[in-house]
């Protein structure tokens, strides 16, 4: 089945027109890692998301597929093992959506960190997270933390531990999953909310009536088992099924501010411990500067959560306490982005405290849960959950259904060979681009962000300048609108300049010169009457400008 928005009736056709074995309901990460285990062990599997596909906190995280360091502050031994090891198999799989990134954790007197216990911290999870020698920790005098970067406080500096996280981009990792499970037979959709579940005779849940967000119009989806992986809407789902009850979500609301190197320019991604003892990362990236996270608890809409004035004003105090030579303001926030977390709530417990692990439940009606966990850990968390599927889908359904077959299995763009041939894909790839009229470095950035589906962005190029000029787009826009739009289910300008390419939160001007041009093309390629245009273009505005202007508490 195609995953374009351009044959969207021909998917709804598909999605209504059998019973499949698996309905999975959210479209972040969770749901996809689970719709391509589910797909690549033999089961048909159908997919809804009632937003675009990563819209929620899967494209709004700090970006880190991390091993999970923090948690052996609370003693999560399990926890950093599995995570560690998941980190270098997501980077396998994928290395165009995510690279090696060196962290600096810098220690002061008065701070969280001491020297000893740093040095102890660091090689307990060298070794749970199965560190490759090249990546284990290093300690660092004064004179070497303050070389790795000069902008961090002086005063009271003893030192610093230099350890490996690795670096993604959240969204563009989930869509190449959801790329991944479609090329192996899924049927995925986005913009399609489930209203209601379905029940057979015996009160089992059987599948669910959705809502197509663009007509209106209803239809049924059938299904033998139906997952709820919904994130922070899981007991939403819950509710519907009359099934909320013993453990449930408390959601926190994390924050990131994007800032110009040329105000604030870290050479250096560091972890750093703020006067409140709570940990902040500042992590360079395209020529920008991001830090974050704030951890507080969210009780509003997790639709649009959105940066406060007194997040805006925590993290630029955190920077300035940290590197007290930038003199950061509120005038130096080019963008931001505000997501929420969905953790299973324990009475008594700070945001920070409450445990990221996740947790499977199941229904008297069978709908099965997913609840908790990290980015880091969706693969795993989809081969845990797909076990139990294969276990509980009734002798007639088990067509003798592979056992887990994702450990070695590249993700969409990931097909070139593993990590250690992917700069050698870049050099190789990107004279294609050159070829097809990009820069140099424009045809880089696109292999390294596409991978082995570049040709596909190249092509577009090749194919069509004319339009780009009709449309005044740029040459690279325009061949990843057409991509995005042909192959990626792209299916509004948020779709596009937020997830499909980050525009919006790491090149904001950028975002703003081309989203009259990118309207323009959609609202071509798609069939949008002018009201549609006039309410996509409102939408793009508001997501642009929510990035830069906070609301008051």
């Amino acid at each position: 089945m195609a995953f374009t928005n351009l044959e969207r009736e021909q998917i709804k056709s598909a999605l209504s027109g059998q019973t499949f074995d698996v309905l999975v309901i959210g479209g972040g990460i969770t749901g996809a890692g689970i719709a391509l285990d589910a797909a690549t062990r033999g089961m048909t599997t159908a997919l809804v998301e009632m937003q675009d596909f990563a819209a929620g906190t899967s494209s709004r995280s700090t970006k880190l597929v991390h091993g999970g360091l923090r948690y052996l502050k609370q003693f999560e031994v399990g926890m950093v093992a599995e995570v560690g090891k998941e980190r270098a198999i997501v980077y396998e799989n994928g290395p165009h959506v995510t690279t090696p990134e060196w962290m600096l954790l810098p220690m002061h007197k008065g701070g969280t960190f001491g020297k000893f216990s740093t040095s102890i911290g660091l090689r307990v999870y060298d070794f749970l997270a199965g560190v490759k020698k090249g990546e284990r920790r290093t300690m660092l005098s004064v004179r070497q933390t303050l070389e790795k970067e000069p902008l961090i406080k002086q005063d009271g500096l003893k030192g610093g531990g230099y350890y490996v996280e690795y670096r993604t981009d959240d969204a563009r990792l989930t869509i190449e999953v959801m790329k991944a499970a479609v090329a192996h037979g899924a049927t995925a959709l986005n913009y399609t909310k489930v209203e209601s579940l379905i029940y057979d005779e015996h009160q089992q849940v059987k599948g669910a009536v959705v809502r197509d967000f663009f007509t209106g119009d209803s239809y049924e989806i059938r299904a033998a088992k139906v997952v709820n992986s919904t994130g922070p809407w899981v007991d939403r789902i819950r509710e519907m099924d009359a099934s909320k009850k013993g453990k449930t979500l408390r959601l926190t609301k994390g924050v990131h501010l994007v800032i110009d190197q040329s105000r604030f320019p870290l050479r250096q991604a560091v972890y750093f411990d703020t006067p409140d003892k709570r940990m902040v990362f500042a992590i360079p990236r395209d020529g920008k500067t991001y830090v974050g996270t704030t951890d507080t608890f969210y009780e509003q809409d997790p639709v649009h959560p959105q940066m406060t004035t007194s997040d805006r004003s925590y993290i630029i105090k955190a920077i300035n306490f940290m590197f007290p030579d930038v003199n950061i303001t509120d005038k130096d926030i080019e963008s931001s982005w505000a997501g929420v977390r969905p953790l299973i709530y324990e009475e008594g417990k700070d945001p920070s405290e409450i445990s990221r692990k996740d947790e499977i439940w199941e229904s008297d009606s069978g709908l099965l849960t997913i609840a908790g966990g990290k980015l880091t850990g969706y693969r795993k968390m989809a081969e845990t959950i797909v076990d139990v599927l294969a276990t509980k889908l009734t002798p007639s359904q088990q067509r003798s259904f592979k056992p887990c077959q994702t450990k070695h299995l590249p993700i969409s763009g990931g097909d070139l060979g593993g990590s250690k041939a992917f700069d050698a894909f870049v050099q190789k790839t990107a004279p294609a681009g050159v070829e097809a009229g990009l820069s140099q470095d424009e045809a880089i950035r696109i292999a390294r962000m596409y991978g082995t589906n570049a040709p596909k962005v190249y092509k577009r190029v090749a194919e069509g300048q004319e339009e780009a000029r009709t449309y005044n787009l740029t040459l690279p826009v325009y061949g990843q609108l057409a991509y995005a739009l042909e192959e990626e289910m792209a299916a509004t300008p948020v779709d596009f300049l937020t997830r499909r390419t980050g525009a919006t939160l790491f090149n904001i001007e950028l975002a703003r010169q081309m989203k009259q041009p990118v309207i323009d093309m959609m609202a071509d390629r798609l069939g949008w009457s002018p009201q549609v245009q006039l309410r996509f273009t409102a939408v793009m505005e508001k997501a642009l400008a929510d990035a830069v202007v906070p609301v008051r508490d």
